[in-house]
């Protein structure tokens, strides 16, 4: 799926990913967990990588097999370090009444592993990842 990068998309990318993850096996709180990670993801890369430039693309990847649930969320805009991401002291950030700033928090909370990938002048990658416990192979 490729869709704009315009907050208003993120829905349909909300839809596509939920469609996938239910025909995947996974129960609806999971499948709920799994577009919100991918919302977050969106979002992150509309806000930061282009800066609220609505005419950017942004495509949406799900490849899914021996248990693992991958969605891969690929663009051209500025790239960051993931590590730099610290989790966030949740009685400080609510003591200040921040609002933001919780996106790759939510997004490692909710699935298994969230790997990010700079390529530079290249396509950029975020991988979501989460496990089916009962499709997992077993050795």
């Amino acid at each position: 799926m490729k869709i704009l990068s315009q907050t208003d998309q993120l829905k349909s990318v909300r839809d596509f990913v939920a469609g996938a993850a239910s025909d995947f096996g996974f129960d609806e709180e999971t499948v709920n967990k799994i577009s919100i990670a991918v919302d977050e993801a969106c979002t992150n890369i509309i806000k930061h990588s282009y800066e609220f430039a609505e005419n950017r693309a942004i495509e949406i990847t799900i490849e899914m097999g021996d248990g693992k649930f991958e969605i891969i969320v690929s663009h051209n805009g500025k790239s960051f370090n993931p590590d730099e991401i610290k989790p966030p002291d949740m009685k400080e950030y609510l003591a200040h009444y921040r609002h933001g700033g919780l996106g790759m928090h939510l997004m490692r909370s909710l699935m298994d592993r969230v790997e990010y990938r700079a390529a530079g002048s290249k396509k950029s990658t975020v991988h979501l990842i989460k496990y089916h416990p009962v499709k997992v192979p077993r050795s």
